[in-house]
């Protein structure tokens, strides 16, 4: 009932992407490099800083989330009453062998492992994104994870890192009155530039920014909800931490290969590699193909330890019968499917508004096809096209008809 109160209304924070159909790590992240490959394919630079909480979901109010609900989300009589016995006269314990705690009472946070608890958290700091506004920072959240971008030319740099810094104080200020902790020390922040762009900047704005008493100082790269940026966008360092876990992967399963099935192979194969090349895939498309390669070296061993196929075998046979489409066909494919969410009201608003129905000035008798995208313009090829905003209309538009006019 909360949900599709929530929903109906419109109450969600919308760049809050935890706990909510449709919206997961990877639309977060694909809306996040979209604004930063855009701003780069302008000419401009962009701070990123990734903000962390300590203890986030035990340090909540009771009584300050019980008046938000209340005020900011219209849930009132019987409805409130619930949640107040909800999060009330709790009591935790602690059991060690044969031994347990006196119970004491829990004034403050909500059950994390719940189903409700995680939605709460969301609603507990959705007015955070009304101070992030003021300061006109884009932010995105996942549950406790917060990242703030902001972009601007070069010759603007200080003026960027003093907004920025205005924008973490405040935040800090509101972290401070509603009971929060910002982990100062597992903050990161980096400068985002194109090659070109990086070597002509005259480094002359400071080398950290400030989080309460911490200096944390720029990054050449940061790991945000699982997938590694580089200070260039290149993807490199990510696509390499990716072929060395995978590869690990690859030799625990090898080492006990003569005792599996070829079915119990393959799922092992999928459940701790394959996983791991389609998590967030379509970040890479229009990435340099010597990285897809390096990519498609892993999945063609991966086919090669289930199938026991010799390194000399042609290895397109073997990814057909396992029905295991190749790494550039996997990143087609997750666009596409997102691409159809959007077109289908099923995935967040911030993806959806990023592409447009094409229609013709001139409406021609014989077209009919009112699935066509329009592809924006944009000056890079390394940059610009490789943004969500033009990749996914451009693997869309050229699917089949009947298949971007299908209604599943």
């Amino acid at each position: 009932q909360l949900s599709d109160h929530l929903s109906a209304n419109s109450l969600y924070n919308r760049f809050q992407s935890a706990y909510r159909p449709g919206h997961s790590t990877e639309t977060a992240l694909l809306k996040i490099v979209n604004d930063l490959l855009l701003a780069l394919d302008d000419g401009n630079v962009s701070l990123l800083a990734l903000l962390d909480l300590s203890a986030a979901f035990d340090t909540i109010d009771h009584s300050i989330l019980l008046h938000r609900l209340h005020h900011d989300f219209g849930i009132q009589g019987t409805a409130l009453d619930w949640f107040s016995s909800y999060l009330t006269n709790r009591t935790q314990s602690v059991s060690i062998h044969c031994y347990t705690s006196e119970p004491a009472p829990i004034s403050f946070g909500v059950p994390q492992g719940s189903v409700l608890g995680p939605v709460l958290f969301v609603l507990y700091t959705a007015s955070l994104s009304t101070v992030i506004e003021k300061h006109s920072v884009l932010h995105h959240s996942y549950a406790d994870d917060s990242q703030l971008q902001k972009s601007a030319p070069p010759h603007q740099i200080p003026d960027l890192f003093l907004s920025m810094q205005k924008c973490i104080d405040d935040i800090k200020s509101w972290m401070t009155l509603n009971k929060l902790k910002l982990n100062d020390d597992k903050t990161e922040a980096m400068i985002v530039s194109s090659g070109r762009k990086s070597r002509s900047l005259s480094f002359s704005f400071p080398d950290f920014i400030t989080v309460g008493c911490a200096s944390v100082p720029l990054s050449d790269s940061v790991k945000n909800l699982g997938v590694t940026f580089d200070c260039h966008l290149t993807m490199k360092t990510h696509v390499s931490n990716l072929v060395r876990s995978a590869n690990f992967e690859l030799r625990r399963i090898s080492s006990i290969r003569h005792l599996l099935s070829t079915d119990a192979t393959k799922t092992l194969v999928s459940a701790f590699v394959l996983s791991r090349l389609d998590y967030c895939n379509s970040l890479l498309f229009g990435c340099p193909q010597y990285l897809l390669n390096k990519l498609q070296k892993v999945q063609n061993n991966a086919a090669r330890l289930v199938l026991r196929v010799s390194k000399t075998d042609h290895i397109s046979p073997h990814l057909a019968s396992l029905h295991w489409l190749p790494i550039d066909s996997r990143i087609q494919y997750k666009l596409s499917s997102l691409c159809y969410n959007c077109l289908n009201s099923t995935a967040p608003d911030y993806l959806t508004e990023l592409l447009r129905i094409y229609k013709p000035t001139r409406q021609l008798r014989s077209s009919s096809d009112t699935s066509i995208l329009c592809i924006p313009t944009v000056r890079t090829h390394s940059l610009g096209q490789r943004s969500f905003s033009y990749a996914a209309p451009t693997v869309w538009n050229t699917l089949p008809y009947e298949i971007r006019s299908s209604n599943t």
